[in-house]
């Protein structure tokens, strides 16, 4: 049974058009990283600093969406979703965002990229972590739907099936990290301690990006269980 209008009317904008705001932020913050891998490669600094001043704007800006809609969602009971799992949805969409900041700002301080033969694995690792959050985006994009249809029928098969090819995504993710620690294995004693230390953390925060997707998915999915 689809879901009335009136909830429309009652709250104004939809509850979910902000969490959807939120998470195209946190994805756009996370598709950065690209990039300021690249730039980080090639040792140009001031562009990654410039990539990594985006990255913490686009954190700061999620933050205030997500303190904006703490505030500002209803608390009623006609909330067509319960407020805890739409807050528990938010918390795991700014993960993402915080992480890309957490990346960006380690990178830049210590001056730090990766070994030369390195670049491609890191490069496409990273890509499948960013891959990861644009399909967690695309399933947040679908909640005005899911509410047309009450959370039922053939669009949340639909869903679903998102968020199943978002689990596939982070266990390619899984492998893809695999690689990449291994081939830092190989060559890390040609390299100092504390910068292979720091290689270790970054490879595995980048990781953190898809499973913040993951999460988010399994959040909707919970959400259609209900």
């Amino acid at each position: 049974m689809a879901v009335p209008n009136y909830f429309m009317g009652i709250f104004g904008r939809s509850p979910f058009d902000p969490l959807q705001e939120h998470m195209g932020l946190c994805e756009r913050a996370a598709a950065h990283i690209e990039e300021l891998l690249t730039r980080a490669g090639e040792g140009t600094w001031a562009e990654v600093e410039r990539i990594q001043e985006k990255i913490v704007d686009l954190e700061k800006t999620a933050d205030e969406h997500k303190r904006n809609i703490r505030m500002r969602l209803p608390r009623g009971f006609f909330l067509p979703v319960a407020r805890a799992d739409l807050l528990d949805l938010l918390t795991r969409q700014d993960k993402i965002a915080n992480k890309a900041k957490d990346i960006a700002g380690l990178m830049l301080g210590r001056r730090m990229s990766f070994p030369d033969g390195m670049q491609e694995s890191i490069m496409s690792y990273a890509r499948s972590s960013i891959a990861a959050c644009r399909l967690a985006h695309d399933v947040v994009r679908e909640l005005d739907e899911l509410l047309a249809t009450g959370f039922r029928g053939v669009q949340a098969d639909r869903v679903e099936g998102m968020i199943r090819a978002l689990d596939q995504s982070e266990r390619q993710n899984d492998e893809a990290q695999v690689k990449v620690r291994a081939e830092l294995y190989v060559i890390e004693s040609q390299l100092s301690p504390v910068d292979v230390m720091f290689l270790y953390r970054v490879i595995d925060w980048i990781g953190d990006l898809a499973d913040h997707a993951q999460r988010v998915g399994h959040r909707l999915e919970m959400m259609l269980a209900k």
